[in-house]
């Protein structure tokens, strides 16, 4: 394999995970004001149970994509096969 397609191949991969990363700040942070401030939201969600639960929830999945992308950004930098694997 050609040397400028590996290369090539390594800036793709870190792009897409650093739009993972980016993703999952998002969501946590999506998740963070939901939990936070409710009430504009009650409008939305008729149940309060509901609310809660997908704040945590949007919460949890921001936190493991942001994990995700960052160690799939270093890994793709590094070429560490097992931090891509992860």
């Amino acid at each position: 394999v050609p040397m400028g397609v590996l290369t090539c191949m390594k800036y793709l991969m870190f792009i897409f995970n650093v739009l993972v990363f980016a993703g999952g700040i998002c969501l946590s942070g999506m998740g963070v004001w939901v939990a936070v401030d409710p009430a504009g939201f009650q409008d939305i969600v008729a149940t309060r149970a509901v609310l809660s639960a997908g704040a945590w929830l949007l919460l949890a999945v921001g936190i493991a994509l942001s994990l995700l992308g960052f160690l799939g950004c270093c890994g793709a930098l590094r070429r560490s096969r097992p931090l891509l694997l992860m």
